[in-house]
């Protein structure tokens, strides 16, 4: 059954969100980001998609104490992206601020050998994370876009014990257009390898949660989506959006 995440995105500690990634291009939805969570939890949330866009940006975690606060505050797991490049951040956001997994994407392209060493030594707590412009990863909190195909980069890991991995496509991110059908079918490929693939980026009405849910019954190990500005925006209400996982709507 298709996971529904509501994302948190963390800027300067406050709850935001970006269009296509772009940091000026941000939208500020609240100054309490653990208020937030708990919000999401209550409306049914089982697993939270936390992002530290400042951590991206700078290559370390920058808002520790904002997500700090939103563990404490939840019962529910929480994974974390932005700024994961070496082990010491790894072992931060694991063992001391208590997130079940970390997202790992600028690494795992450019440092292989270091990504496949991380994985042997956390099992099943690290997401590969896959950021795509028009099917190239994309790296550096999206700032710059490399030559490799999001799925070439993604079989040199299919052997590897991961948590998941997320795939967003960067041009539907934060726009409200809806999730296209070649970016579902980049995914279905993904699941295919065997990956737990989380779908990111786009999710914007009803329809787009009946999609993937149709695309998890092609692909079943296509079983995640993260949801982010729809909900700030109220175009998907997430009850709603359980109903359909659920095949109540």
């Amino acid at each position: 059954m298709l996971t529904l995440l509501p994302a948190i995105d963390l800027r300067g500690g406050r709850c935001v969100r970006l269009k296509q990634g772009d940091y000026a291009r941000e939208t500020v939805f609240g100054d309490d980001p653990a208020e937030m969570a708990a919000r999401w939890q209550a409306e049914g949330g089982e697993r939270l998609h936390l992002v530290d866009l400042d951590g991206a940006k700078a290559g370390r975690p920058v808002n520790t104490e904002a997500i700090r606060a939103i563990v404490k505050r939840l019962h529910v797991p929480c994974q974390l992206g932005g700024g994961i490049r070496d082990e010491a951040s790894i072992r931060l956001m694991l063992e001391d601020v208590g997130v079940d997994r970390v997202i790992v994407g600028t690494q795992a392209l450019k440092q292989p050998e270091w990504f496949r060493q991380m994985a042997e030594q956390f099992p099943n707590r690290l997401v590969l994370g896959i950021d795509a412009r028009d099917s190239m990863v994309a790296t550096e909190g999206w700032l710059d876009v490399s030559k490799t195909p999001a799925l070439e980069m993604a079989k040199q890991y299919a052997d590897m014990p991961l948590a998941a991995l997320v795939y967003t496509n960067i041009a539907n991110d934060g726009m409200m257009q809806g999730v296209d059908a070649a970016t579902i079918a980049d995914m279905e490929q993904l699941a295919h390898l065997g990956f737990s693939v989380i779908a990111s980026g786009g999710v914007t009405t009803l329809d787009d949660v009946r999609n993937l849910v149709s695309a998890g019954k092609r692909a079943p190990t296509l079983n995640g989506a993260i949801i982010g500005r729809a909900l700030y925006e109220g175009t998907i209400q997430l009850p709603q959006a359980l109903d359909v996982v659920r095949g109540v709507r």
